[in-house]
């Protein structure tokens, strides 16, 4: 009884949660939003590589950026001293975002952007289970943990539609098989498209930056 009672809340929270996240990317659509839901292990990157591309869609695109962590503004504090507009969600605990906190700061966001990023909280594994109204779901993997996480955490590469290999700079330095990362989460999404990455060196920052344009470019095209 007790495990069918588990079973029925989760059901009733996902479900009201995917509820909210559908009316969520209604509303960005129709506004021609591309909404990215970025995931990874804390220390990844994510930070640091939305730093990079506000860096360069600065002059032409219009960006802003919800970040989502356990305690802190830091991110938010990085991301608005780059001139992009940026709110903090702090969930005192909780492993990751849900689609109801991002509908509470959506009306504070401009609709007059290209891009919403949604930074979630550290972790591979709860982010994985909900849908924040995203467009594109973006996973980020890097060098120092190891290339043996699409297999140990297969519902974060399952559920994207982007794999991020980061820190490409340490890869000669590291027991780190780019191959054998791209053959196992391929394995398990073949939809995926991968890019790796330096945000020190600007490797590959330029093609991830271009399929993000295209990508914004396809949304407002098919809903002009």
């Amino acid at each position: 009884m007790t495990t069918k009672k588990q079973l029925y809340v989760l059901q009733d929270i996902l479900g009201t949660n995917q509820k909210v996240a559908s009316e969520i990317r209604a509303a960005c659509i129709e506004r021609g939003v591309l909404v990215l839901n970025l995931m990874s292990s804390p220390g990844a990157g994510k930070t640091t590589l939305l730093e990079k591309l506000a860096e360069r869609f600065r002059d032409a695109h219009r960006m802003a950026v919800i970040e989502g962590d356990i305690e802190t503004e830091r991110d938010a504090e990085r991301i608005r001293a780059k001139g992009v507009p940026a709110w903090q969600i702090t969930t005192g605990g909780a492993c990751h975002l849900e689609a109801r906190m991002i509908a509470r700061v959506l009306p504070e966001v401009s609709p007059d952007i290209d891009f919403l990023f949604i930074e979630n909280v550290g972790n591979l594994v709860c982010p994985a289970s909900y849908d924040l109204g995203e467009r594109l779901r973006v996973v980020l993997l890097s060098s120092p943990e190891g290339d043996d996480k699409p297999k140990k955490y297969p519902k974060a590469f399952l559920t994207a539609q982007v794999l991020v290999i980061t820190k490409s700079d340490l890869l000669p330095h590291l027991p780190f098989d780019v191959e054998r990362v791209k053959k196992e989460a391929l394995e398990l999404n073949p939809a995926l498209r991968i890019f790796v990455i330096s945000a020190l060196t600007g490797e590959g920052l330029d093609d991830l930056a271009a399929f993000l344009l295209e990508s914004s470019r396809e949304l407002r095209s098919a809903h002009a």
